[in-house]
């Protein structure tokens, strides 16, 4: 069936849970690519036999002209496809500058083995340039958007990061299991990424 390939692309996209990445599917997304080359060309030939055979392409309706169609219409909705793809991946990824660092390297490996060398591109690119705005106005975007009542949280360490780890105000050794008052600013980054949690009360 035309544009088979498309829906598949969209079928794995939606697969996946909501603003969780699946790992690239570089073949079939290679494989849409080739059948939108394969529909234009064919396109591209029946247009040419009606100019050939001196028929007005904008008004007869022979069967060169529905075939052309049904290859124009593939064409653009693999292409659409295509684009749906690559612009819900765009916007998962954008979230992670926010919800887990600016840094490629922040990204957990699982995270980063499911985006393609575009997508790590991508990324690094859209964090430049955040980093630059924040350093142009002089604001860190990525702490609350609420002003907390405290500046300091409580916070338990989930997983051994060492000692000597420098914080804005200290060092602090952050054993697993571990409680801490940090700055909220410090804290987050590492809550965001599942090796702290805040303690309530």
């Amino acid at each position: 069936m035309y544009a088979r390939k498309g829906y598949e692309l969209v079928k794995d996209l939606a697969s996946g849970e909501k603003g969780q990445l699946q790992p690239f599917n570089e073949d079939l997304f290679n494989q849409v690519v080739d059948q939108c080359t394969q529909h234009y060309l064919e396109l591209q030939a029946l247009i040419r036999k009606m100019q050939e055979e001196s028929v007005d392409v904008r008004e007869t309706r022979n069967a060169d002209h529905y075939g052309a169609l049904i290859h124009h219409l593939s064409l653009i909705r693999n292409k659409r496809c295509l684009m749906a793809y690559v612009h819900n991946r765009a916007e998962i990824i954008q979230n992670f500058a926010w919800k887990v660092g600016l840094e490629l390297l922040e990204l957990p490996e699982e995270i980063q083995e499911k985006l393609s060398s575009s997508e790590k591109n991508y990324f690094g690119k859209h964090s430049a340039a955040l980093q630059s705005y924040m350093a142009e106005v002089g604001i860190d975007l990525n702490v609350d958007m609420v002003p907390p009542k405290d500046p300091y949280i409580k916070v338990r360490v989930l997983d051994d990061m060492g000692e000597g780890i420098l914080l804005s105000d200290k060092t602090a050794n952050l054993a697993r299991h571990s409680m801490h008052f940090l700055k909220r600013t410090d804290a987050e980054q590492y809550i965001a990424r599942g090796l702290m949690e805040e303690l309530t009360g």
